[in-house]
């Protein structure tokens, strides 16, 4: 993945969140991720369109399995000790959100466009504007307050860090979103010299990447924000 934060959002009831950044090691992509409650209705659509025109999965409710299993060698002590969370349904982003999509968030709002901390240099936005090559790709530079502000816009909120690992990984304890299968190019863009395409890719590249639930990208590319706040000994209190 590459060293750039993004984020997605849920579609959502509620209001105002506080700040949240989870560890590295558990949020892998970098991009707005909308989050959105699902009626409790037997019938609900898998997919449907949010207010800013992003596709959105549905997550079922349910328990799954939060953390690492004792015993494994993925992960490090903040997703210890394993244990099971039940979630009501949401609706997440299908695909991490666009530059295209921020633009017209900027637009509709006068927000800030996203810029490098480090080296404006490499702002790939200039007077407001991308280029349109680019429409395609994940927003990033983008803090938690951005991508707050964003979700609000579009009706939606951040997902907390339980409902992003649903998301991710399904219920049944698999290591990656697609399953046990070891990492390939196939499945994410990674962020080594010696693999990976060294780029931003479009979001929804990698199709046998997908998790259970239909949400691309959850693994490589950028990392992605979430809502609540992180506490590496939070699972152990």
């Amino acid at each position: 993945m590459l060293p750039w934060r993004s984020f997605n959002c849920l579609e959502t009831k509620g209001g105002r969140m506080t700040p949240t950044q989870v560890s590295a090691s558990l949020i892998f992509s970098i991009f707005l991720t909308g989050v959105a409650h699902a009626n409790t209705a037997a019938t609900q659509p898998t997919e449907f369109v949010g207010k800013d025109g992003a596709p959105m999965v549905l997550v079922p409710a349910g328990p799954f399995p939060m953390g690492v299993p004792p015993g494994a060698r993925d992960g490090g002590r903040d997703e210890y000790p394993r244990h099971e969370v039940f979630l009501d349904a949401y609706y997440i982003d299908k695909f991490e959100v666009t530059n295209g999509r921020y633009l017209e968030f900027m637009k509709n709002t006068g927000h800030r466009p996203p810029k490098n901390p480090n080296d404006p240099r490499q702002d790939l936005w200039q007077a407001g504007l991308m280029p349109e090559s680019l429409a395609d790709r994940p927003v990033i530079n983008v803090d938690w307050y951005d991508a707050e502000a964003y979700c609000r816009w579009a009706g939606k909120r951040l997902p907390t860090e339980a409902e992003w690992a649903k998301a991710a990984r399904g219920t049944d304890d698999r290591r990656f979103p697609w399953g046990n299968v070891e990492p390939t190019h196939g499945h994410l863009n990674f962020n080594q010299p010696w693999q990976g395409e060294k780029t931003l890719m479009p979001v929804g590249t990698y199709e046998a990447g997908k998790s259970p639930f239909g949400a691309y990208d959850m693994a490589g590319n950028v990392w992605e924000w979430v809502a609540d706040w992180y506490d590496r000994l939070y699972y152990e209190k």
